[in-house]
């Protein structure tokens, strides 16, 4: 069994910053990808980062150049910094992680809002 306890959310002015942590604990051998998803209310869940144990990094379009998505494998942590923080990135933001042959994994979730 794999626990992710996530971090970092809150309530932001626009052009704001936040940076997100998701720590991952339990049976972890061998992770493949960790990643930061949201969903807005009323709206599907989507794929904000997502990087590899290669170090590869992939980003929705809306978030090239605002967001980082990192990663510390001693820890088995992975961070989302986000900046130039708008409205429309107000979301529930959930890490995901998976290995090889094993997940993914959610997190419970961190509230992130910015205000206008």
């Amino acid at each position: 069994q794999v626990q992710l306890v996530e971090s970092g959310g809150g309530l932001v002015q626009a052009g704001g910053s936040l940076r997100l942590s998701c720590a991952a604990s339990g049976s972890i051998f061998g992770i493949n990808r960790m990643g930061w998803y949201r969903q807005a209310p009323g709206k599907q869940r989507e794929l904000v980062a997502i990087i590899t144990d290669g170090g590869n990094t992939n980003y929705v379009d809306s978030v090239k150049g605002r967001f980082t998505i990192s990663k510390d494998n001693a820890k088995n942590t992975v961070y989302l910094q986000m900046n130039s923080l708008k409205p429309e990135d107000t979301a529930v933001y959930y890490c995901n992680v998976a290995g090889r042959i094993w997940g993914p994994y959610w997190g419970q979730g961190t509230q992130v809002t910015v205000s206008s």
